[in-house]
């Protein structure tokens, strides 16, 4: 599926747009770390729980259950909420 991710995750990734696949969010997020080393830490805490800076849409839809089901031809799109002074 195609994975959208947030700019401040570019340095794993590389880019904007990424390939992954899983049937479910946390299954995604676990190719995706397989993929590019890392970077689901930075989206999941050591309580398997979101970070709570992090969002994740599938279709547009916001989801909040890493055990969401998902399909081969749903898009994910990462949102990271930037703070700052």
């Amino acid at each position: 599926m195609k994975v959208l991710i947030p700019s401040a995750l570019y340095s794993y990734t590389g880019g904007a747009s990424v390939e992954a696949s899983g049937d479910t969010l946390a299954a995604v997020l676990a190719d995706l770390d397989r993929l590019y080393p890392g970077i689901r830490f930075r989206m999941i805490d050591e309580q398997e729980r979101m970070r709570p800076h992090i969002r994740f849409f599938v279709n547009g839809e916001q989801i909040r259950d890493l055990s969401q089901p998902l399909r081969p031809s749903d898009e994910l799109i990462i949102v990271q909420a930037l703070s700052g002074g």
